[in-house]
């Protein structure tokens, strides 16, 4: 341990968070139910390799009216 051995510092956003993690135990676990519910979603690889083999090709120029 050094000689000059300063205080850990905790900047104010670090204590806001810790004192907020108190005052409410259960946060973290509404954190991750709301993650699931809204990104931790299950892929279908096949439905996903149809949609990218449906999908038709751009014009180069998308506002071109077709005349033909």
């Amino acid at each position: 341990m050094p000689f000059f051995r300063r205080p850990d510092y905790k900047s104010d956003a670090t204590q806001f968070i810790d004192q907020l993690k108190a005052q409410q135990p259960d946060l973290e676990a509404r954190q991750r139910a709301g993650r699931a519910l809204l990104w931790d979603k299950a892929v279908d690889r096949n439905a996903w390799s149809e949609y990218r083999a449906a999908r038709v090709p751009q014009k180069p120029y998308v506002y071109q009216t077709d005349n033909s």
